[in-house]
């Protein structure tokens, strides 16, 4: 029999799932309308592939994965893509999220599908077939799980966890998941140990869905898979809690499962892979428990993108419903109005009411009573981390490990002053986020202006080389001019006619000659240039006259060349 661990910390709240979990799961209607956000998954949200007026099929890919940690979103079903615009979506920032608007066309026509030999393909291929197949995990975190499983070279997973434990209250998904889809559940956890290359597989599941237990059992038979019923205690269906309970190994501070070699995920992830291997199925629906002040709780299977009206019309709202929460009551978001696309992470849809959810009491000061820290899953400090996120002195709570937090609420429900404490730490999360984006643009802007200077300074010493070149290029080609070598001077020479002086008069002659010699060139180009054309017929007369005055220019060119020369010999003492 397998050792069990216990986590630090843990409550026990009232459960509230038998309402919803007896009855067999139903599958909603079509929805005539779809709202499918960009961005349903940790990471960057996907890019529009698709264009308004587009006629889609159901399954059809209409947006891709962007950058490593992200996942493609695909069509619930066939219609026509209405708009690509702004619409509330499930966050707790209340903001609106670019989303494709999809019209169903009520016939509900699929795409080609075809099954994968997963095990045939290379692995990198099949990471690629899953991130385009939208497959993200459905406990809640909706981390892509190509990345999950993209390890770097020299990291190895020893043991596989697969989550059914479901701890938090009133949600019921996982629990009727495993009774009805056991074996689609197993074929997908091979699909996994096949990525993973675990030689240990653990299933985990809460000790009072004992029906869960019995059909995984029975689906696992004859494997090595080994399903191990775990005490009910919240939040036991944490990731590193339930990781703790079952190989009791701690995940480091800050550091993820696959550092100690443990991968975890959950069955409806794994449920979600069967369905694409062995049917070519991408992410497009999921099953969503609808509880608390209704007249038929239910699970109910519903498309990404179906207006939450919709589905909680399934199970049909009471009178006296004050408002909604989804997913649990413990870590879920409270919203006034269901006019919001159901998104991969939606599980569960709580109507309030007076009676079921009371308003809680206005929040006292910290008594400083611990209550708190000896709950606290993550073995924190949260009175603490609450004093720090109201000072706003986020570095302090930093520290104290605030990214630790899995807000669980376990603090906020055994706190005597009724403080919301996972507020405060969400706050502050957003708010260190916020400073660390801004500081990563900064960084970003300075890198940039610093590149500009430098590449405005490279460009400068270019423009300067080039000019160089250019003038050095002028210089080589002008025509050199000849130096005369000097001449000795005489015995009887003047003493003031030095030898320098010699020199600089050669020079100047030399020059005087070259410059001459080149006017005389000139003249004769444009003297060839000036010729006439018509005389072919020319009277004696006109000849005789040319030739007259040919021969005073020829004189003159004569004397031109006779006075650049120096035939006055050298002075006599």
């Amino acid at each position: 029999m397998r050792t069990l661990y216990r986590f630090h910390g843990g409550i026990h709240p009232e459960e509230h799932k038998l309402e919803s979990s007896e009855a067999p799961a139903r599958r909603a209607p079509l929805p005539k309308k779809l709202i499918l956000p960009l961005h349903q998954h940790i990471g960057n949200g996907a890019k529009v592939a698709v264009q308004v007026g587009d006629k889609v099929l159901k399954g059809q890919m209409l947006a891709s994965a962007q950058g490593m940690i992200s996942a493609a979103i695909h069509a619930p079903t066939s219609g026509s893509v209405t708009a690509i615009a702004q619409h509330p979506v499930p966050h707790p920032s209340g903001l609106d999220g670019l989303c494709i608007h999809l019209e169903s066309d009520g016939e509900d026509r699929w795409i080609e599908r075809a099954a994968l030999d997963f095990r045939a393909m290379p692995k990198p291929e099949l990471l690629d077939r899953l991130r385009d197949a939208g497959i993200v995990g459905l406990g809640g975190a909706t981390f892509p799980t190509h990345v999950k499983y993209g390890l770097p070279s020299g990291q190895r997973i020893d043991t596989l966890v697969i989550n059914g434990a479901e701890c938090e209250p009133w949600i019921t998904t996982d629990d009727r998941l495993m009774r009805e889809h056991a074996d689609g559940i197993v074929r997908g956890i091979e699909v996994l140990r096949h990525l993973s290359g675990a030689g240990e597989v653990l299933v985990g599941i809460e000790d009072n869905k004992p029906q869960a237990i019995t059909a995984m059992r029975a689906a696992c038979a004859g494997s090595d898979i080994e399903v191990v019923a775990v005490p009910t205690l919240y939040p036991s269906g944490g990731e590193k809690q339930l990781i703790r309970i079952l190989t009791g190994k701690e995940v480091p501070s800050g550091g993820r499962p696959t550092n100690i070699g443990v991968a975890c995920n959950n069955v409806a992830t794994a449920y979600a892979i069967h369905r694409f291997v062995d049917h070519g199925e991408p992410m497009i629906s999921r099953l969503v428990t609808v509880t608390g002040n209704v007249r038929t709780p239910m699970n109910v299977e519903v498309l990404i993108g179906t207006p939450l009206t919709e589905v909680v019309e399934c199970a049909e709202a009471l009178p006296g419903t004050t408002g909604y929460i989804l997913g649990g009551p413990m870590m879920g978001l409270e919203v006034d109005d269901l006019h919001l696309p159901a998104v991969k992470s939606t599980n569960c849809i709580i109507a309030k009411s007076a009676q079921l959810f009371p308003p809680p009491p206005p929040a006292m000061p910290c008594i400083r009573c611990t209550r708190c820290a000896q709950v606290c899953p993550a073995d924190l400090q949260p009175q603490e981390l609450h004093w720090f996120s109201k000072a706003k002195n986020f570095g302090k709570t930093q520290e104290y490990h605030l990214f630790d937090c899995i807000e669980c609420g376990a603090c906020a429900y055994v706190c005597p002053s009724h403080i919301p404490l996972v507020q405060y730490f969400r706050f502050a999360k957003s708010e260190i986020w916020q400073r660390e984006h801004e500081q990563q643009a900064a960084e970003i802007a300075r890198e940039r202006h610093e590149f500009r200077m430098f590449r405005q300074e490279r460009e400068k010493q270019e423009k300067a080389e080039r000019l160089a070149q250019k003038e050095k290029a002028a210089q080589a080609a002008k025509p050199a001019v000849a130096t005369p070598l000097p001449v000795a001077a005489a015995a009887n020479a003047d003493p003031d006619d030095t030898l320098q002086m010699r020199v600089d008069a050669d020079i100047a002659r030399a020059n005087m000659q070259l410059r001459i010699d080149a006017a005389a060139a000139r003249a004769k180009e444009q003297a060839a240039a000036a010729q006439p054309k018509n005389i072919d017929a020319l009277t004696p007369q006109q000849q005789a006259e040319i030739a007259e005055i040919e021969a005073r220019r020829a004189k003159l060119r004569e004397i031109a060349s006779d006075a650049g020369a120096d035939d006055e010999p050298p002075k006599q003492i």
